[in-house]
């Protein structure tokens, strides 16, 4: 495709887009290979984003794309209810030999929101199948970002996200987040103030009493509000909370899952293991919309009384485990386990911590995070232009080829786990002049 060949742009209503401004000036991408995307005009755009969190080994890896067309030719779909197919299973068994202990049974879905959805249903049945059917109500958290359905945006505490949509769902309450720039601006990792923010669901379960309480629902990383890490102590002391009353704990890790922190999973990146655990994005590498749900084995098993030839729970997709995201999740486990890309993270976080930091002494820089491969830089916003400051950097560096992330005044880094430190390198680099070019 060259500019003179652009396709009619009036239909598509974009997500999450400025479709007016993106529509005067369209950024179409052509094709991808490993850490590169090449835009409709042939130029070269270095991924500072994995995709959108999601394309944690590369772009075209051979392994996932042989899988995804033999799985096309073999059989292109199976029915998920009352029928199954082999690569379902053979997924669900190797997934799990990379979850926390105890979360060894797994529920597929299409997409992270459907997970959290899903997830969100899962405690409250398993509340009321163990007797405890008075707990009903869920907890979110200021700034939580949940995925877009309505049960995620319920328990998510981001205004923009919230605001069009009603009421939303019913017996639904929110913990503090976690930010704290007046203690914590510019921690290299962890914070080290703020493990006391957990207390805010005693506030909760004094207000409402435990025995009306479900579950509680968090981000270990706090991606979309800006990547917010998690103070030292506060998932173990939030996780303490649940286990004194009661309450599931849920930890929502489409974007911390496969490798983003340096393990697997962002539970065992911080040592604590929730009761149910939401992924997808990296579980195919974003190459077929795939979610999983993970369980402990004593909430799945609670399930499964009565007569055996009836349903245990009524919910589902028509695409749950569908054959070409099985056989692109599989082909995904293949390549991080070739690579030794869960952990590569850990490798690279200390090169990337320093990098990514040296921003500080940009202007207009008010905080920078990180944790992992992933890193936040925190802008000033202009007066009355909230978030303009960013948009300007992003589109700055997207013409100077490198694909960044913003939400709101805060530029987002997730690359690939594949990336060499000269990359990581040029990233900062283009960072540091478009910050000062839009100053």
């Amino acid at each position: 495709m060259t500019v003179n060949s652009l396709p009619n742009l009036d239909a598509y209503w974009m997500p999450f887009t400025a479709n007016r401004q993106f529509k005067q000036a369209p950024r179409l991408l052509a094709r991808a290979e490993g850490m590169y995307y090449w835009t409709d005009s042939g130029r070269k755009v270095l991924d500072g984003v994995a995709g959108l969190w999601c394309v944690n080994a590369g772009h075209a890896r051979s392994k996932i794309v042989q899988a995804i067309q033999a799985q096309a030719a073999e059989m292109d779909y199976a029915p998920p209810f009352q029928m199954g197919h082999s690569k379902a299973f053979e997924l669900a068994d190797r997934v799990t030999q990379l979850t926390p202990a105890g979360l060894n049974r797994v529920f597929f879905t299409n997409s992270g929101s459907e997970a959290v959805d899903t997830a969100l249903k899962i405690a409250l049945a398993y509340q009321r199948v163990r007797g405890q059917a008075s707990r009903t109500r869920l907890i979110g958290r200021e700034r939580g970002y949940h995925g877009v359905n309505f049960g995620g945006i319920s328990v998510g505490g981001m205004v923009a996200n919230r605001k069009m949509f009603g009421t939303l769902m019913a017996g639904v309450d929110h913990i503090r987040h976690t930010h704290d720039p007046a203690r914590n601006a510019f921690s290299v990792g962890q914070p080290a103030h703020g493990a006391e923010l957990a207390d805010d669901l005693e506030r909760l379960v004094a207000l409402h009493d435990a025995s009306t309480i479900a579950a509680v629902i968090v981000e270990p990383v706090a991606g979309s509000t800006g990547v917010l890490v998690p103070p030292q102590g506060y998932l173990q002391r939030l996780r303490e909370i649940c286990d004194r009353h009661g309450i599931l704990l849920i930890f929502d890790e489409v974007i911390t899952g496969f490798g983003r922190t340096g393990q697997p999973f962002a539970a065992q990146t911080f040592g604590v293991t929730p009761d149910i655990m939401t992924t997808a994005k990296g579980i195919t590498n974003g190459c077929a919309p795939m979610g999983a749900v993970f369980v402990k084995q004593e909430i799945h098993d609670a399930f499964m009384n009565g007569p055996e030839h009836l349903i245990e729970l009524f919910h589902g997709y028509t695409y749950s485990a569908h054959p070409l995201a099985c056989a692109a999740g599989l082909g995904t486990l293949d390549t991080y386990a070739d690579e030794g890309l869960l952990t590569r993270a850990s490798e690279l976080q200390d090169h990337f911590a320093a990098l990514v930091h040296s921003l500080r002494d940009a202007p207009n820089v008010i905080d920078i995070r990180n944790i992992g491969l992933v890193g936040g830089i925190e802008l000033a916003p202009r007066p009355g232009e909230p978030g303009k400051r960013a948009f300007d950097v992003f589109l700055d560096c997207y013409d100077k080829g490198v694909l960044i992330r913003t939400t709101g005044d805060t530029i987002a880094l997730s690359p690939p786990l594949i990336i060499e430190r000269t990359q990581i390198e040029q990233i900062v680099d283009t960072l540091r002049g478009a910050i000062s070019r839009v100053a």
